[in-house]
């Protein structure tokens, strides 16, 4: 083995590191921050006081992470579980202290065959291991959205239905 980077991703000690899709890496660290990497450089990250406001600095550190591609899945020391969308690490998913202490370890439910009968109907699943012995499944319901054909024919009642207003306040509008 050759190495072929190196580079600080952290003051202190990587809890936990996982490789994603496009040559991504991402980190949590000691120091409080989950990192998401292409190469050296830094493409986004988290902490916690910026996405939690309120909380204190010390109260919560990421301890495990995974990038399905699509979602990031983290775990706490704490116990608490969330789940961000990978390239914009919005978070759609949060519970707190989902287990009574350390999160140890999450993995996505695999986009296979067999792992999208798993997920019946629901975005993503993330289980989470932690030192109470207890394995939880987490699953993120599918997000509603509307077919592209159904808002352009809602665009187009409202356009028709303005004229027709506008035509009735303002007789001989058109």
């Amino acid at each position: 083995m050759k190495k072929t980077l190196e580079f600080k991703a952290h003051d202190g000690e990587i809890e936990d590191i996982a490789l994603g899709p496009d040559n991504k890496v991402v980190t949590a660290g000691r120091d409080f921050q989950c990192c998401v990497w292409q190469q050296d450089q830094l493409v986004t990250g988290l902490r916690w006081n910026e996405n939690l406001p309120g909380i204190p600095d010390k109260a919560y550190r990421y301890q495990a992470c995974r990038d399905s591609g699509t979602f990031l899945g983290l775990g706490t020391v704490t116990g608490s579980v969330a789940i961000h969308i990978a390239f914009s690490l919005q978070r759609l998913y949060y519970v707190k202290e989902a287990h009574g202490i350390v999160v140890t370890d999450v993995a996505f439910v695999p986009e296979s065959r067999r792992g999208r009968e798993l997920l019946a109907g629901n975005e993503a699943a993330l289980l989470s291991v932690a030192v109470d012995s207890r394995c939880k499944l987490h699953l993120l319901p599918s997000r509603r959205s509307l077919p592209v054909w159904l808002l352009l024919l809602l665009c187009a009642g409202l356009i028709v239905a303005a004229i027709l207003l506008l035509q009735f306040a303002f007789p001989g509008f058109l």
